[in-house]
This record gives structure tokens, C-alpha cells and sequence, in this order.
């Protein structure tokens, strides 16, 4: 394996832009003032030792990516992956997308212990606010109360929500790869997962578990499919999964979270019924609000070049044709927003993507430009360099075949730990 590249550092530039719109009204959580323009940011305190040691981006359901978009009086079980552990968890239910109300009348949080199956004596019942059920506003979120619970690093966690009537909307994240549940009725308390009849690869109305701990702070990877993929279902070997475990090996029980916020086919700039909203309009939900965020990881905009070769029908509607300062204005916003709360944050160039379904030689003239932008900017307070990392030598448009999936985008598991071994070097200690 290729030994990580050199990361570099830069101080930020005075940068007066408009505000990043919020696409739903969640107050972020980090406290902290906005530092001056032009400054060294600050970081962003923890909230109360509670970190986000799991999170998957909510999204809107939509029939023309998934068979599932409702619930009919039916309980959730969805199945997690932690990255920090703790000694106390919650966590936040979700409705950003639902037409009305939603009403949960049970939860659980557990261990799991095979497929559906609970470990009973990890099984506890959640409250929201001292009663067993919530009303989640619509376009809103609720967190739980907290629940004293030993919560293992690198454990996978089952969170059973039962829903009862019928939800038209549920808000989910469409493309996990994990393994998750649904139940007819309330099967939220079920230890033996018996009930929980049908799989789905969807996380429902669930976007965040957080842990009371003695990390240093979350860390959020934020991004598109090269951030949420994984070599198979349930294997975790997303990259900020092995970021995780990397820590974690180093650190003990102050390795930082990690939050993974990545959506397969998300762009920067444009929403889409299929792959969520713009990276633009979700960053307050995203990457704001997480407890304890002090850095962010970005690695998106090849979507948006893609994309522009595309037809402007169906998942690539709304389309445009996106150039290198489209994507280098919203680059800028996003720092700013992200110094704004006092969260350091690193770019990553974008990866190469020559054979792929969408790309062509505009497209890769306009990934060359940006990527210059990319390497030369002031505005990020690290690059890394995920290009030269997994770019083939003598042929920096294509996937070094060691590091190839196979179609010609998506790094493997191999590409993957590079990218997350590159990482680790440029986050604070």
C-alpha cells in the first residue's frame, strides 16, 4: 500500500460571500462565535462529552429510487455502526421530509446481536422527554432523552422505532448497505427479531446516534457515493469507516467520532428526487448541528460534472451544466459557512472517473480545472490529495487499477483505506 500523501496546509483568506441557504430549520448545536474573516478558525467546543458516533443523511423518499417510501402501522429496526464509544446514547429522530406530523409510540436501542436479533440485555426502552412517544414536527427532528448504556466503539447498534397509522413519507437515507427491519405492529421491545419479517436496505426515520464519551470531538465525512460506499452489505468498510478504526487503534477511548454524511449520487450544487439535497442546502443538518464537531472532510463535485452530460430527465433532474467556478464559488461559501461555526474543515480533490457510465472529456477538462483550484486554494485549512492517491501513473484521468472497483469511480476496499490513511494525518490531535 501506497504510504499517505504529504497534506498541505493553508491559512485562510479574508472571503465575504453570501450565506449558504438551510434547507430545514434545525439550529445547529455548536456553540462557539463566528471567527473574523480572515483569521484562524476556531474549534468548535464539545457539547457536554456528547459526540455523533453515527449518522446517515436524511433524505426524501422517492419511488424512482426505492420500493419502500411508507410506513403502515409497522416498526423500524435499523441497524448501525458506531465509531466512538460512550457511557450514555440518544438519538435524534427524523421528519425532515415528511407531508404531517410523524408520531413514534415505542423505542429501543440495543445491541444487536445477529440479524434482527437484540441482545436482551442491552435491550432499553427510549423516552422523549420522560414519556415513551413523540410527535416529530414535520420538516423537523427530535433527540431522545439520553439512556445510561455502555456503548462499545466499532459495535453495531439496533434502534427499533415503532410508527403507528400510516406515514405517506418517511423520511430515510435510500442507500445504506446495511441490513435493516421492519415489523408489522409494535415489535419495538423484541429481542428474538422473529416479527421483523422484511429487509430493506434503507435507514428510516433515523439520522443520527450519539454517545456521551471521552472522544476528542466528531469528525464529519461529508460527501457523495465515494464517501458512503462500501465493498458489500454490512462489511463497514466504508473509508471514514476505516478512518474509525484507525483512530480508535491509536486513540483508545478519546479517538474522535466519526460521522459519515455521505449520499450516493449527491452534488454540490443541484438537488435531486433521487440522491438528495444540494450539499449546499443540507450542511446545518448535516454538519452543524452533530455535537462536538471540530472537522469536516469534503469530497464532492464529481457528480456535479457528470452529471451535466447527462439528460434532464428523471434522477439528474434538475440538471445544468455546471463549470469549474460554479463549483469553486460554492467551494468558498462552504469554508465560510464552516469557519462561520468554528469547524475546521479539508478538501479533498476529486478522484478520477474516465470509463464511467457518465463521463466524458469535457467533463474530466472541467475535474482538472477544479482540482488546480483545489491545490492552489487559501480558503480550506488542509488539501488532501485523493487524486494522486488512487490516480493511475502516466494516466491521471483513470482509477489506478489496484484501487478500482471495477467501474472505473469507486475506489475499492483497498482504495479506500488509502484514502482514509490519508486522512488521518491532517486532522488535528
Amino acid at each position: 500500500m501506497r504510504s499517505p500523501l504529504p497534506v498541505f496546509r493553508h491559512s485562510r483568506r479574508a472571503i465575504a460571500l453570501a450565506a449558504i441557504p438551510v434547507l430545514i430549520g434545525i439550529a445547529a448545536t455548536s456553540a462557539g462565535a463566528a471567527s473574523a474573516a480572515g483569521t484562524k478558525a476556531a474549534r468548535a467546543p464539545q457539547a457536554a462529552g456528547w459526540v455523533t458516533t453515527w449518522s446517515g443523511s436524511a433524505m426524501s423518499p422517492t419511488p424512482l429510487a426505492s420500493s419502500v417510501q411508507s410506513l403502515n402501522d409497522q416498526t423500524v429496526r435499523d441497524i448501525v455502526y458506531t465509531s466512538a464509544g460512550g457511557d450514555a446514547v440518544r438519538i435524534r429522530v427524523t421528519n425532515a421530509f415528511g407531508d404531517a406530523p410523524l408520531t413514534v409510540r415505542s423505542a429501543t436501542v440495543a445491541r444487536q446481536l445477529r440479524g434482527a436479533a437484540l441482545d436482551p440485555a442491552t435491550t432499553h426502552r427510549l423516552t422523549f422527554g420522560g414519556g415513551p412517544s413523540v410527535v416529530v414536527p414535520k420538516g423537523g427532528s427530535v433527540l431522545s432523552d439520553l439512556i445510561r448504556m455502555p456503548v462499545p466503539a466499532l459495535s453495531s447498534l439496533a434502534v427499533s422505532l415503532y410508527v403507528p397509522g400510516s406515514v405517506t413519507q418517511a423520511t430515510y437515507h435510500q442507500y445504506s448497505q446495511t441490513t435493516n427491519y421492519l415489523a408489522g405492529g409494535d415489535h419495538a421491545a423484541d429481542a428474538d427479531g422473529v416479527a421483523f419479517t422484511k429487509n430493506v436496505s434503507t435507514w428510516f426515520l433515523l439520522d443520527a446516534v450519539q454517545v456521551r464519551s471521552h472522544a476528542r470531538g466528531t469528525i464529519v465525512a461529508v460527501g457523495d457515493s465515494i464517501t458512503e460506499v462500501q465493498q458489500q452489505r454490512d462489511d463497514n468498510s466504508r473509508w471514514p469507516n476505516f478512518l474509525a478504526r484507525s483512530l480508535a487503534a491509536r486513540y483508545g477511548r478519546n479517538a474522535p467520532a466519526v460521522a459519515n454524511q455521505g449520499i450516493s449520487g449527491n452534488r454540490v450544487l443541484s438537488p435531486s428526487a433521487c440522491y438528495g439535497a444540494a450539499l449546499v442546502t443540507r450542511l446545518d443538518r448535516d454538519v452543524f448541528s452533530q455535537p462536538g464537531v471540530r472537522e469536516a472532510v469534503l469530497l464532492e463535485g464529481i457528480n456535479d460534472l457528470g452529471f451535466s452530460q447527462e439528460p434532464d430527465t428523471g434522477c439528474f433532474t434538475p440538471n445544468t451544466d455546471v463549470t469549474p467556478q460554479d463549483l469553486i464559488d460554492a467551494y468558498e461559501r462552504i469554508a465560510a459557512a464552516a469557519h462561520a461555526h468554528g469547524v475546521r474543515i479539508l478538501i479533498g480533490t476529486l478522484t478520477p472517473a474516465e470509463g464511467y457510465s457518465y463521463w466524458s472529456a469535457t467533463a474530466e477538462s472541467k475535474r482538472q480545472a477544479v482540482n488546480a483550484w483545489i491545490r492552489g486554494n487559501h480558503v480550506y485549512d488542509g488539501v488532501i490529495d485523493f487524486d494522486a492517491l488512487v490516480r493511475y501513473p502516466g494516466h491521471p484521468e483513470l482509477l489506478d487499477p489496484r484501487y478500482d472497483s471495477g467501474d472505473h469511480l469507486h475506489p475499492n476496499a483497498a482504495g479506500r483505506q488509502a484514502m482514509a490513511d490519508a486522512v488521518e494525518p491532517a486532522l488535528t490531535r
